[in-house]
């Protein structure tokens, strides 16, 4: 079985990563991640110009139409230089949500200005009930005159400061919908939370706010359905990110042994040192591989085998994460967690991933839980 990818593939990662390289390098995200609001609206309308806005976006919609793969691909690319922008949230995500979910004339109104770097889209759906079960949600939507009132709190939603429109889910009638709410909506107070990776995230308050009945995709039928695809590639593009911070660390550690000498030899040529970098090397191929099963597998028709995979995906990028990130640490000794080194930057990204849609221990339960429910009922016969 032939796993290469096609020379179209390889040239759009490459493109990606080669403008990233030159407008968004890890060195001018130590500047960044103290500012107000990390965004860069010259790197996004950037990104829009090469078409990276527009992966996921239909043909019809000013889009490529492009799949999977694709998104897998330029996500390794932004994990490298840790993109501070949200790329994954607002071209794979939101794009994806609003194409199965929304109508056509609602497609027609935000897809080509999602895919031309216009609008800004993010999903609003964490909330603390939805930490055990992701569907699971508390915050109401209830029938008004001619709209809707919604009232509920959002939790760490990163990337919603910065966002032009956001879809936020909610139950009418005990039913899961997802509706769009431009940011200056009256009465939604959103309070900047400023996340370990540098990421601004926010809490959004939902109090008593009036929404008009176009802001409600579709007709809110099978929100639960587009919702959970939307969290299946999010964790998708979280998983290929995660391999691309992880290819840099890796890189950055093993340079450094190189070069730092103690007892006048370089540190890489002591033997125990060499176990922990192969040991690094062996967690971030396994989850080089793990993330090409996940882009391939996020948009399974078989939901239990597509729960299966992600989450074992989740839990073998989420200990190469741990291990990775902790060794590179230790190996730069206390400089490693210092903010003019790298290292820390990656490092505390790859802190953020483990935690980010699922720890690696509750996908771990949820794995164990589906090999339980996919055991032979006995039959009680010896």
């Amino acid at each position: 079985m032939d796993f290469s990818f096609t020379q179209e593939q390889q040239m759009l990662q490459e493109t990606c990563r080669r403008y990233l390289q030159d407008h968004a390098s890890v060195a001018s995200r130590h500047v960044r991640i103290h500012q107000p609001l990390p965004h860069d609206s010259a790197i996004w309308q950037g990104l829009a110009e090469l078409g990276l806005l527009a992966l996921h976006v239909a043909p019809e919609y000013d889009g490529l139409g492009c799949g999977s793969t694709e998104a897998m691909l330029v996500m390794q690319a932004a994990g490298e230089c840790l993109l501070l922008e949200p790329l994954a949230a607002s071209a794979i995500v939101a794009t994806g949500l609003i194409q199965e979910l929304a109508t056509e004339a609602q497609c027609a109104e935000w897809l080509p200005a999602m895919a031309q770097g216009q609008c800004i889209t993010v999903l609003a759906h964490e909330e603390l009930a939805s930490r055990d079960e992701r569907l699971a949600i508390k915050t109401t939507a209830i029938k008004e005159g001619a709209g809707y009132r919604l009232q509920g709190h959002k939790c760490v939603i990163p990337h919603a400061m910065g966002a032009d429109l956001l879809l936020v889910s909610a139950l009418l009638d005990g039913q899961l919908c997802v509706f769009a709410l431009p940011r200056t909506t009256a009465n939604l107070r959103m309070v900047p939370c400023p996340l370990v990776d540098g990421t601004l995230a926010a809490d959004l308050f939902l109090d008593g706010v009036t929404v008009p009945a176009a802001s409600l995709l579709g007709n809110g039928a099978n929100a639960h359905i587009a919702l959970a695809d939307a969290l299946d590639r999010s964790l998708a593009a979280l998983c290929a990110e995660a391999v691309g911070a992880l290819d840099k660390l890796l890189a950055a550690t093993a340079d450094y042994c190189r070069t730092r000498q103690q007892f006048g030899v370089p540190i890489s040529s002591f033997q125990a040192l060499r176990h922990r970098l192969a040991e690094m090397l062996m967690h971030v191929e396994q989850a080089r591989s793990m993330s090409y099963l996940a882009a391939v597998r996020c948009t399974d028709p078989d939901l239990a085998l597509r729960a299966q995979t992600l989450s074992a995906a989740k839990v073998i990028i989420g200990q190469a994460c741990s291990f990775v990130g902790q060794q590179a640490v230790q190996l730069h000794g206390g400089m490693g967690v210092t903010d003019e080194l790298d290292v820390s930057h990656y490092f505390k990204r790859l802190m953020a991933i483990e935690l980010q849609c699922g720890s690696t221990d509750h996908h771990l339960q949820a794995f164990a839980a589906g090999l339980t429910s996919m055991q032979p009922q006995a039959s009680g016969k010896l």
